[in-house]
């Protein structure tokens, strides 16, 4: 677990279901033992695995205790509360968070709105005197690393100008010193990569959940609170910037020189960069790119049921229309951004076919690109084995195969009859020793096997048994149980409840007749006991009467002669 990063794993809690692979645009995870991880080095810190991942394993960097850290030591704080808070804090004003935000020790709150409409004033400037055909936008930080590591021709098109949150960052210091510390709120991962790069301009870049978090510690409701002045005037415009195409309708200005277009998700920023990358068209492009599907009202830490409509009604309804070109920007917002390429690791084509065999993919037609394991193809998969970023056992056929591969063997040769039924009752799976054991030997060699063989018919009065459990779950088990001319032990249990269930049949038979010998001996030891013990008692009998008689006898004599 890498806490040092944007987005990081919680292993105990990954489930490894390679959710976060399939919805990674850049593969930047890796599996080992099942777990999955960041790769730090790839990772754009886009947040969207944050937000698919169903066991909530991805977690995103929280620093909160570096910020009760500042207040704690009275530092003069100022939060930067990105326009999207309507998402994330619906009904709650920017006038009432910032009332909880100064009640928790914060010296003043503004809105990054007010550094967005900085950024498109300038932009405009831009869009005017640049050369370039086409121009994108560098307002989300993820779009300008995706760029920057796997598109990196394209770096020089973007234009050389801060994010908002940046440039809010300098015009906060420039109106409040050079010594305050600025704390952005929002639904972003990103920006925490932002503030790693530059923290002498952004001390922390937190998420609403951190803030909520805040709140709820203080005992702290926004939406009970009452409004208070923000630390600088209110934005206006730039608060649409939440929504795609935001930033593009603060830049229309009706001359009709540039396109205006949107694109969100970093799959449609691939395939539009690649579509209009060589474009030398009659008008300039302007990309407004970003990571986050609808915007960042959509963010990682944004609830599923609070990015919709209502948070773009709300946006709206906050943010006037008009154009930021006829802003003066009094503060340097200007940036470069250099590529920075991610190293190509080629695999040739010998490897990848080994690669594959190792999943038991030997042919074209064994390629079946499903995209279980969270990659388009089966060559791509075979790829991140090689490059140690996959397991063989995310591929879901092979596994599957080998299972089945290996319960085959066990069935096969196992010392006793197998079958496996369906919920009718009819037979889906068996071993030989089964067919033996109904006398239907014949077909099962002449077919492996007597699948859809009603299990009735080739074994009287089992049907029930499969019936009751597939029913009710559990097991039964039979002892001593005659079938024809066998004597078998019958074990019936649960395989999936209500679909399937399966046996373990043991014939006992020659068990039996040898306990029945065995049986029959020890009857035949005991009578031979017993005659013996009678014989001994007659024989004693007869001894003990002579002796009596005997004895008589001689006590008579002595009787008479003591009498005379």
């Amino acid at each position: 677990m890498i806490k040092n990063t944007p987005v990081y794993t919680i292993e105990n809690e990954c489930q490894d279901c390679y959710k976060c692979v399939r919805h990674c645009h850049c593969k930047a995870i890796r599996i080992v033992n099942g777990k999955a991880s960041v790769i730090p080095e790839s990772c754009v810190a886009c947040g969207e695995c944050v937000k698919v991942c169903p066991s909530h394993a991805k977690k995103i960097r929280s620093e909160l205790s570096r910020l009760r850290q500042m207040l704690y030591h009275g530092d003069r704080v100022y939060a930067s509360v990105a326009p999207s808070f309507p998402a994330y804090f619906p009904g709650t004003t920017i006038g009432q968070l910032a009332s909880a935000l100064r009640k928790i020790g914060f010296a003043g709150v503004s809105e990054t709105a007010l550094g967005a409409q900085n950024v498109s004033s300038r932009c405009a400037e831009f869009l005017k005197i640049t050369d370039l055909s086409l121009v994108i936008s560098s307002a989300c930080p993820a779009c300008v690393d995706y760029i920057r590591k796997y598109h990196p021709e394209y770096t020089g098109n973007i234009v050389p100008l801060h994010s908002p949150v940046m440039a809010h960052c300098r015009m906060i210091k420039e109106q409040f010193g050079e010594d305050c510390k600025v704390v952005f709120f929002g639904p972003c991962a990103a920006k925490k990569n932002e503030a790693d790069r530059a923290p002498e301009v952004l001390s922390l870049a937190l998420t609403f959940d951190v803030l909520n978090e805040l709140l709820e510690e203080n005992g702290i409701v926004p939406m009970a609170e009452e409004e208070v002045p923000l630390a600088m005037a209110s934005a206006e415009e730039g608060r649409f910037y939440a929504v795609e195409g935001g930033m593009n309708d603060t830049l229309r200005d009706g001359s009709g020189r540039v396109r205006y277009i949107s694109v969100s998700g970093l799959s449609n920023l691939d395939r539009m960069l690649k579509y209009y990358g060589g474009s030398k068209g009659r008008h300039k492009i302007f990309l407004e790119t970003l990571a986050c599907p609808g915007g960042c009202i959509n963010g990682p830490v944004i609830p599923a049921d609070s990015g919709g409509l209502e948070a773009i009604a709300e946006t709206d309804r906050i943010s006037p229309i008009a154009a930021s070109s006829a802003r003066q920007v009094q503060e340097t917002i200007d940036s470069s951004f250099a590529p920075e390429p991610r190293p190509a690791s080629p695999v040739s084509e010998k490897e990848l076919a080994s690669a594959l065999a190792k999943v038991g993919k030997f042919t074209r037609d064994d390629e079946l690109n499903c995209g279980a394991c969270g990659y388009n193809t089966c060559r791509e998969f075979a790829a991140a084995l090689l490059l140690d970023k996959a397991e063989e056992a995310m591929c879901h056929t092979y596994l599957r195969k080998n299972f089945e591969r290996t319960s085959n063997a066990l069935i096969r040769f196992i010392p006793a009859a197998v079958v496996l039924v369906d919920e009718e009752l009819n037979i889906c799976e068996c071993n030989r020793h089964f067919a033996v054991m109904c006398g239907m030997t014949d077909i099962f060699d002449a077919l492996g096997n007597l699948n859809t063989i009603a299990v009735e018919t080739a074994f009287p009065g089992l049907a029930e048994l499969f019936a009751s459990v597939i029913s009710n779950g559990g097991e039964i088990e039979k002892f001593n149980q005659k079938l024809k001319d066998k004597i078998v032990n019958i074990s019936v249990f649960s395989i999936a409840h209500g679909k399937s269930a399966g046996a373990v049949i043991q014939d006992i038979t020659k068990n039996e007749l040898q306990r029945e010998q065995i049986a029959e001996k020890a009857r035949e030891v005991i009578r031979k006991n017993v005659l013996t013990v009678q014989q001994v008692a007659r024989l004693f009998g007869e001894h003990v009467a002579d002796t009596e008689i005997l004895l008589h006898e001689i006590a008579g004599t002595y009787e008479r002669r003591g009498g005379g």
